[in-house]
Formats: structure tokens, sequence, C-alpha cells
């Protein structure tokens, strides 16, 4: 059970402004691609079927038609809002994402105050590559440590049974 770690992926997204807070709902994206059209191309080969893919609760990431893509692509392996595996949003136990690396980098950029853009994308980018691996080693850990907590999860079970 200690590489379940290694069969899940994590998403996440991270929001870093200049001057303030930024209402993301007021904020508007136009471009010449429609979001609707997409090409489909296989992220890995298809030997990977033991992936389990994780994601917050968060209403854009959970419309029926995400979640039905989801649940075709990774079965009973996905952890979600309305997924097969329910995980409450924001759940510190399974998103090193959100109780560890979102913090620990906003304290580093910040640190260094951004006066443009490329600056603060050039302190995001520092940030992220000077993480040294025994750090993400730690963080793994305490992922390790709160998967045992919660033996009746079924991706609890699947783990002790599977690796």
């Amino acid at each position: 059970m200690v590489d379940f770690h290694k069969l899940i992926l994590f998403c996440d997204e991270a929001h870093f402004w200049l001057n303030g807070y930024v209402n993301k709902q007021n904020c508007r994206i136009w471009s010449e691609a429609n979001p609707q059209v997409y090409v489909e191309t296989p992220l890995h080969p298809e030997k990977l079927t033991d992936l389990w893919f994780q994601q917050d609760g968060a209403t854009c990431h959970t419309a029926r038609a995400t979640i039905d893509l989801l649940k075709d692509t990774f079965g009973d392996r996905l952890i979600s809002r309305f997924g097969p595996v329910n995980w409450p949003p924001r759940s510190c136990d399974l998103t090193p994402l959100d109780y560890f690396l979102w913090d620990y980098v906003k304290s580093f950029v910040y640190a260094d105050k951004s006066q443009t853009l490329d600056h603060l994308e050039d302190n995001i980018r520092r940030v992220i590559v000077d993480i040294r691996p025994q750090m993400l080693e730690k963080v793994i850990r305490k992922l390790d440590v709160q998967i045992g907590l919660h033996p009746s999860q079924p991706w609890q079970s699947y783990a002790r049974n599977h690796i």
C-alpha cells in the first residue's frame, strides 16, 4: 500500500495576482479556440488501468458531462463529488496540492513583491522548480498515513488487495 499514491492523478489550480483579489467570476477569456470541440488523444498507454483520478468537489469540475467522461475513463477509480468514491471538497486527507503545495508556493512567491506579470510568473516557476524531492517525499509520507486512517474507503480496499 505504500505506493498507492503513485496511482492517483491529482489536479488543481491556484490563483495568483499582482494588485489584490481577482474575482474569477468576473474574469472572462475570449479565444478563437472552441472548448466544445476537442480531439481525444490518449495521455497514456491503455496498460495503465490502475490509475486513479482525484478531484475536489468544486461545481465547475463536477458538471454531469465531466463526471460521465471521468467515470467512462476511470470507472470505479474516480475519487470525486458525485463519483463512485465520494470525497469531500478540499479534503486535506487526500489532496497534497491543498494541504501543502499552494500555501508553500504562495509563501515564497509573495515574499518577493512582483511588479509585473512576467516577474510574478518567474517567481512561481522558480519556487516550483526549487521544491526538492526530499520535501515531496515527506508530503507523500503524510498522504500514505492519511490513506491508512480510512480502511473502509473503496480505494483503500483496492490498494490493500492490489498493491
